[in-house]
């Protein structure tokens, strides 16, 4: 496999992330204390966690954790033998595009997206980028999916709800495009991770593993159960023949995924009613505080609050370009976000004019404050130079 480029969102991290006062481009959601996830578990769980052996586990995953993934599947014919466990998502994106995608097959991507999302799949074979539509609230048009598609074409690869926008789309689009991956024969690719925080409830997409069996679901604990320390992620597609090259695969990498962290996240998934519940609580009670600090400043910023998911992507309307208000946010005020330069894409144009915010952490409040007495004080700077 050639050498993939540099991982930007990281490396930004890597200098901001544990340094910057405010971290104002969290993508996951309020996390918990183990003491507090522990008081979630039923007795069996907390009677494993309290006599855990510390050896290796099954490549495919802890029997009790699969089996309560596939209870999050509502189709009836999702089973624990259709589900693979791996050391979060992106060690799922990066070996299931290896196995999906050789040098002669052709693989459609929507932009913006998570880096690798791209950037794997690039380094195996040609890509072509399909853009959600920003003039069109970032909508997904299934005719620009289906043009883009080639005899050789093996992966659709899409996420809803959207990082870095929050965008849901409807249903009908969705099955739309599951019905085209279908009857031409291509695995759809759905990065499932924010599901379960979707702003309003009605709106929550079928999982695609439900409704074809070619198609990958990606779920973590990261995103909407706010776990992303234990680094458990999944795959459920109906495909057992494709989920063992999947597993001959984790060979190379992880090879297992870590026992504790597989206890915990047996917890977890089963307690996901009340663990999503509280996260998309807590973004419930911040999107006003954002409602409202975007709106005191409307000739700088046009605000969007996410409909799914805790990350939402305005756009920058100041002086200058959106890379350098980013950093001399963060150098001068400690508050971090990610700007667009992040989410360009290889594929095509993508907005230059935008920043990922994240809404899913509580009591933003002391950022936000911080955020707006720094954009106070350089509009005075302004100012005073005219």
């Amino acid at each position: 496999m050639p050498e993939l480029p540099e991982f930007r969102l990281e490396t930004y991290f890597s200098r901001w992330e544990f340094t910057a006062r405010f971290h104002m481009a969290a993508s996951d959601a309020q996390t918990m204390r183990v003491a507090d996830l522990l008081a979630l578990a039923d007795d069996a769980d907390r009677e494993a966690w309290e006599n855990l052996a510390l050896g290796y586990t099954e490549t495919r995953g802890d029997p009790g954790l699969r089996a309560a993934i596939a209870d999050t599947y509502d189709s009836g014919t999702i089973s624990p033998d259709d589900v693979l466990c791996f050391a979060g998502a992106e060690e799922a994106i990066y070996l299931a595009m290896q196995v999906l995608l050789g040098p002669d097959d052709h693989c459609v991507v929507t932009t913006p997206n998570y880096q690798s999302a791209e950037t794997v799949p690039l380094a195996l074979c040609e890509v072509t980028g399909v853009p959600l539509d920003p003039d069109d609230d970032w909508a997904l048009h299934v005719d620009r999916i289906e043009a883009a598609l080639r005899p050789h074409t093996r992966v659709v690869s899409v996420n809803f709800p959207h990082n870095p926008t929050g965008k849901v789309v409807d249903k009908t689009t969705f099955r739309r495009l599951v019905e085209l991956c279908d009857a031409r024969g291509i695995h759809l690719f759905s990065d499932e991770v924010y599901r379960g925080l979707e702003r309003e409830p009605a709106r929550t997409l079928p999982q695609a593993a439900d409704l074809s069996d070619r198609a990958l679901s990606l779920n973590v604990l990261s995103k909407s159960f706010g776990l992303p320390g234990l680094r458990v992620g999944w795959i459920a597609c109906r495909d057992r023949a494709l989920l063992s090259r999947l597993e001959r695969a984790k060979h190379y990498t992880s090879i297992c995924n870590a026992a504790p962290s597989e206890i915990l996240a047996r917890i977890a998934v089963k307690a996901r009613g009340p663990i999503q519940g509280r996260n998309r609580a807590i973004v419930a009670e911040n999107v006003p505080l954002f409602d409202a600090f975007f709106a005191e400043f409307p000739d700088l910023f046009a605000w969007r609050a996410p409909d799914g998911g805790c990350v939402a992507y305005p756009r920058y309307l100041g002086p200058g370009d959106v890379g350098t208000f980013c950093r001399d946010l963060v150098e001068e005020a400690g508050v971090l976000l990610l700007p667009a330069d992040i989410y360009r894409s290889e594929l095509g144009p993508t907005p230059r004019d935008r920043f990922r915010i994240g809404v899913g952490r509580r009591d933003p409040g002391p950022a936000l404050a911080a955020f707006a007495d720094w954009l106070h004080k350089r509009a005075k700077k302004s100012s005073a130079r005219r």
